[in-house]
């Protein structure tokens, strides 16, 4: 066999394909398969992108080991993961790298779990019925089965694929006598593999029992039969369903997984949050049952490498996961939804810079699958696509059983503050609505999108404020103890912490710029909102919903649960508590602060306002009771949220893209954000010069090149930045431009983040 040249993504980020000779004497690489190559004084594992490709007219170093002789990784889901390096501007081995299981490049054998079971061979079995029958049964060394040995044996022969040594005892056997049966050739071990499933202790689902489909309204009925003859297509259709909260868009999900699944097709679900994968994957785990699997980062490695094997193997025919599922292995994928598409999660921030919503197109695209868009709130720019008849486009405007969505009253804090002639957190019209839902035994869900006790700690006296010495942001307060019987007021119980670095210290007594005691606090977190009720209502049963709160594996889920066993009254929390949840004995939603995203430097700041206040106030009066919403804010006349109050998305729509198309943002045009980080301010403000002028040089006229400028977040862990902004209506003219630029100025691409369609200006 003749050597072959093959192009090989290895996982360093900054690099291209690379170019590897195969010797004669090794196996003929495939497409995804693994093999090791040197670079530099090192060996690497990487996935091979293409066999027999040109020759680039230089030595080239040979492969050293082919790891697999079939594909590894499917063929189509490399050509996705290269797909996306080259529209997001990676490189392929960041790419891949999402796409992998656990220790994917390590080529461990010993990666799945395995354990020795027990069993009882023929001799064994016969040994037993001859002693069951009373005709003489000797045992090891020609002697009679002792009380111990008879019971072992026994306790191997109650389970036909064996026990482990755990379960022996549990049964009555010993593991005293297994060492004398084995040597008298009465029992075998044999070797097992063993999965770790994420379902079994309930951390990441409780699976209730099986439900049976329900009856559909006449709405739900026309959208699942147009979506359905989509699907029974076999051809690659893009779906934008708009559907208001509660309208019964996970009903139409679980049906068209069903209808996927007859036809031999597998369905991929993606949801925005991992607080969301227990609650969707527990209802696909109660109409397929255990063939339904889950792909997301809070999974243990070994669990996520278990379940990933499973979906490569074809055991599954749902898949539901957060944004990396939409690299799962699927060779049979015929449905694709993302749910809550309009979610920001969705968008990754950190290379590569990918959108799950966008890239799950690109997919169903290529495997001829129906994607369905869910969101009672969709982006701009799906809506966008859908108008453009990009997208079919299909409505749910009434609500299940004709329930009526909540009643939305906004509360003027500037008014609340005059009056109470200070600071106010809890308005009086929610603390009376709150009270009136504990008399009456129901439940209340309080929103504040910021997370921590205080947004900062001022002097009074000069001003300063405490700062994080590497980011440029002030430090946030926390409380280390909260919950019932902790005092707000102990400042030994708190830290001051940076939500970009973790950066933490001690709150000090006194300023430490001029030595005044007069340090106050500035600005309110989840933490603060949670203390002012407790001490409000002091037998309210509260838990609070937030980063700092559900940081270990499991915990929530279990809160969670609990509020839906109704041991809780109020959930208070950030974004986290927003998105498609479903409590039917929700009937009132607070939103503390309105305005918190509002005075962000970001164009999307308004979409993203009205998104938040329309779904959280979709979470009351999910049951049979009506609903209400109470906004606290500084601007009820602003147009985020006076529309929001009506829940009128056309008319949000309407206004916010005259602003954009005035305004040249997306959808109008396409946008690429280039960050340039240096040790200075200097250094990283001329590097932003030198590529911003290198960019402008290869792009041409038909891209505006805005900037460079100090970033909003000038210095993060330690770097400054400054940035310039791309905009056009060619995103490969672009790219090219970028990466021209780039290649041109090596030590800026070391130093350069590249963001493609950004959601955030930061």
């Amino acid at each position: 066999m003749s050597a072959c040249l093959v192009a090989v993504a290895v996982p360093v980020p900054s690099l291209g394909r690379l170019t590897y000779r195969v010797p004669a004497d090794l196996p003929r690489p495939v497409v995804g398969a693994r093999v090791t190559v040197p670079l530099g004084s090192r060996h690497l594992t990487g996935i091979v992108l293409a066999v027999d490709v040109g020759d680039e007219g230089h030595a080239l170093k040979d492969v050293t080991a082919v790891l697999d002789t079939d594909a590894f990784l499917p063929p189509d889901v490399v050509a996705l993961a290269v797909w996306v390096a080259d529209y997001y501007l990676a490189g392929p081995g960041a790419a891949l790298s999402v796409a992998l299981p656990p220790h994917g490049l390590t080529g461990r054998t010993d990666a799945f779990k395995t354990a020795r079971r027990l069993s009882v061979t023929p001799a064994g079995l016969d040994l037993l019925a001859a002693d069951e029958a009373g005709t003489g049964a000797l045992g090891p060394g020609g002697r009679a089965l002792s009380d111990v040995q008879r019971q072992t044996l026994r306790a191997a022969a109650s389970v036909p694929d064996g026990v482990s040594t755990a379960e022996l005892e549990t049964r009555g056997g010993s593991r005293s006598a297994v060492a004398r049966l084995r040597a008298a050739g009465l029992l075998s071990v044999r070797t097992v593999r063993v999965e770790r499933d994420p379902f079994v202790d309930g951390r990441h689902a409780s699976v209730p029992a099986a439900t049976s489909p329900r009856v559909l309204t006449d709405e739900q009925a026309s959208a699942f039969d147009a979506m359905a003859a989509w699907l029974d297509a076999r051809e690659f259709t893009p779906v934008l369903l708009h559907g208001v909260t509660g309208s019964g868009k996970t009903e139409l999900y679980l049906r068209l997984a069903e209808r996927a699944r007859a036809a031999g097709r597998q369905a991929l679900v993606l949801v925005p949050e991992i607080a969301l994968t227990p609650q969707v994957a527990a209802l696909f785990r109660s109409r397929f049952g255990d063939r339904v699997a889950i792909q997301h980062s809070a999974l243990a490695d070994g669990e996520r490498h278990d379940q990933w094997h499973r979906i490569r193997a074809g055991e599954v025919d749902v898949v539901v996961g957060t944004r990396s599922a939409v690299f799962a292995p699927c060779a049979r994928l015929g449905l694709i939804i993302v749910d809550e598409e309009h979610d920001s999660s969705y968008k990754q921030d950190e290379t590569p810079r990918y959108h799950g919503r966008d890239v799950a197109v690109v997919r169903a695209r290529t495997a001829g699958a129906l994607v369905v868009l869910g969101s009672a709130t969709p982006s701009l720019e799906s809506y966008a696509n859908a108008r453009a008849g990009r997208y079919q486009l299909v409505r749910l405007a009434r609500r299940v059983l004709d329930r009526p969505m909540a009643d939305v009253r906004l509360v003027s804090m500037r008014e609340e503050m005059a009056e109470a002639g200070g600071e106010v957190i809890v308005s009086r019209a929610l603390r009376e609505a709150l009270q009136q839902r504990l008399d009456r035994r129901e439940q209340a869900m309080i929103l504040l999108n910021r997370r921590g006790y205080a947004a900062a700690m001022l002097c009074r006296q000069c001003g300063h404020s405490l700062e994080c010495p590497q980011c440029s942001v002030s430090l946030a307060i926390h409380r280390r103890r909260s919950g019932p019987g902790a005092s707000p007021d102990d400042r030994r119980h708190w830290a001051a912490r940076c939500h970009y670095c973790n950066h933490a210290r001690g709150v000090p007594s006194a300023c430490p710029q001029c030595a005044a005691p007069y340090l106050e606090h500035v600005g309110i977190g989840t933490d603060r909102v949670e203390a002012e009720l407790r001490a409000q209502f002091p037998d309210i049963r509260m838990a609070r919903v937030d980063r700092d709160t559900v940081r270990r594996r499991g915990s929530l889920v279990r809160l969670l649960e609990r509020f839906a066993r109704r041991e809780l009254d109020v959930l208070v929390g950030t974004q986290m508590i927003a998105k498609g949840h479903d409590f039917p004995d929700v009937t009132l939603v607070g939103v503390i602060s309105a305005d918190v995203g509002l005075g962000l430097a970001d164009f999307r700041a308004a979409e993203r306002t009205f998104q938040l206040l329309t779904q959280v106030a979709g979470r009351a009066g999910r049951g049979e009771r009506r609903g209400e919403a109470i906004i606290q804010t500084l601007f009820p006349t602003h147009y985020s949220i006076t529309l929001a109050r009506t829940h009128d998305y056309e008319a949000f729509y309407d206004k916010e893209v005259a602003y954009r198309h005035a305004m040249r943002y997306p959808p109008q045009v396409a946008m690429v954000n280039v960050v340039v980080k240096g040790r200075t301010y200097d250094a990283a403000m001329q590097g932003a010069q030198d590529l911003a002028a290198a960019v402008r040089t290869e792009a041409g006229p038909a891209v505006t090149v805005m900037g460079p400028a100090p970033a909003p977040l000038a210095r993060l862990r330690g770097d400054y930045r400054a940035q310039f902004f791309l905009k056009g209506t060619h995103r490969p003219s672009m790219g090219q431009a970028l990466r021209r630029a780039l290649e041109a100025h090596p030590d800026l691409a070391r130093r350069a983040t590249l963001d493609v369609d950004p959601l955030t200006m930061l």
